[in-house]
């Protein structure tokens, strides 16, 4: 690449081979050939990383300049493949095995149905295909608002006589990034499926039938058996016990059909409130080189685009906290009543709470990626609360507040679990509670 002095774009050898390249690109001529693109840039292309942008870009998108629909989940698989071993026989049967279990232990400690299908045993590759729609449908605002500032950035950065060329493509432009966005997106999922345990494990219901309620549990055997390779457990205990987290899980959003829906709601109020701040795209253009091959890719995944949250972000991620704090600690309290056979459940119980509590390196690139985190806060005590209401009011009253989310304990609960435990045992002294306000209210505004 020719580059220019420090901090200033390099030439563009041919500016009229740039701009026709760049039309017939985005256009989705047949003939188009990346490299004279790059070639017109006068960009080097024979170095490795060049040659596998131009693969990758070529078989990504489209004649019509979108991202191919089956690209992103491509990407995914094989961003999953890499490392992946083969699903054999024996461990298939030991997992199948652990999951039968599992399900005749939760029916002694839950009214929760059954689900109708048993555990999918899967590979990473097969957890990566069947949750990126959901991913994708969680990151959409962002992958709208990102992609936006970086085709102006980009527009902005090119050179003088061709910038009526590029702003008059700038929709195109915008295209190309959000096709960008969601192949970054897309490797995130699928390192993500090198660590993930299970369908549940992000603490949201991403695997599904034909339906978003048809919840389906999931158990990603690789990442099982790493799991419990280095720990003090007889990794059949180990297989029960994650067996038993899972169809738990998987349970309690199959029985409570609004909950999927609140979370995802939850999750778009927070990142419908994502804007790009213009003074930070104004200080990340200075500099920026839009022929330099990693710099596009750095940009969606530093996170340097997102801004600090809002007021209402903040109350929206509030409110996400406290529910998949409230899901994991069900999940959380209902597994140690179901695997209280097993020796190591305590030891298995707090290595799963100190990984939910760190997260992995994939999880926190998800984080950086969309600027929303996962991960359950005051786990602790929303497992502490779950075991008090099992027993002071038994098993079906603490499972039926699952019917509505009015019902759920709020996040000031956590801090007072007597009181919620009151309410719901004496519910006629809250009814005298707000009959008593009620008639103060209407005393003070009626006349003397």
């Amino acid at each position: 690449m020719n580059d220019g002095p420090e901090g200033e774009l390099p030439d563009f050898e041919d500016e009229d081979a740039i701009r026709a390249a760049f039309e017939r690109f985005l256009q989705g001529d047949q003939s188009f050939d990346p490299a004279e693109l790059m070639r017109a840039a006068g960009i080097d292309i024979n170095g490795p990383q060049i040659q596998a942008m131009m693969r990758q870009l070529g078989a990504a998108f489209g004649q019509d300049g979108l991202l191919k629909s089956s690209a992103a989940r491509d990407h995914s698989v094989t961003v999953a493949t890499e490392g992946q071993t083969p699903l054999d026989p024996a461990t298939r049967g030991a997992l199948d095995a652990a999951a039968h279990v599992a399900t005749l232990w939760l029916g002694e400690v839950t009214d929760i149905a059954d689900l109708p299908d048993t555990p999918v045993i899967a590979t990473r590759t097969e957890w990566a295909r069947r949750s990126l729609p959901v991913w994708e449908e969680i990151a959409e605002p962002v992958a709208i608002a990102i992609p936006r500032a970086v085709s102006g950035m980009l527009t902005s950065n090119v050179p003088e006589s061709l910038a009526e060329t590029f702003g008059s493509l700038s929709g195109q432009m915008e295209n190309v990034s959000k096709g960008l966005f969601r192949l970054q997106l897309a490797q995130v999922v699928g390192n993500l499926a090198k660590e993930v345990l299970s369908g549940g494990d992000i603490g949201i219901p991403l695997i599904h039938g034909t339906s978003e309620y048809d919840v389906h549990a999931l158990l990603v055997a690789q990442n099982m058996r790493d799991f419990s390779r280095d720990l003090d457990v007889p990794v059949e205990e180990a297989d029960i016990y994650l067996a038993v987290r899972e169809v738990a899980h998987a349970r309690l959003f199959r029985h409570a059909r609004w909950l999927r829906l609140h979370l995802i709601s939850a999750i778009r109020d927070f990142a419908h409130g994502i804007s790009i701040d213009s003074d930070a795209i104004m200080n990340l253009q200075e500099g920026f080189d839009p022929t330099d091959t990693q710099a596009l890719q750095e940009l969606f995944s530093s996170g340097a685009l997102l801004p600090e949250h809002t007021e209402d972000q903040k109350r929206a991620l509030a409110r996400l906290e406290t529910m998949l704090a409230l899901i994991e600690g069900w999940v959380d309290h209902v597994t140690g009543l179901a695997t209280h056979r097993l020796p190591k459940a305590d030891s298995l119980a707090e290595t799963i709470r100190r990984r939910r509590a760190s997260g992995g390196p994939a999880e926190r690139a998800f984080q950086t990626l969309v600027g929303l985190e996962l991960r359950p806060r005051r786990l602790r005590e929303s497992s502490a609360l779950w075991a008090s209401l099992t027993t002071q009011l038994g098993a079906e009253a603490r499972d039926a507040l699952w019917q509505h989310p009015d019902s759920l304990p709020t996040e000031d609960d956590f801090d007072n679990p007597e009181a919620f435990l009151h309410r719901l045992a004496h519910p006629a002294d809250t009814r005298d509670d707000m009959d008593n306000a009620l008639r103060d209210l209407l005393d003070e505004g009626s006349p003397e």
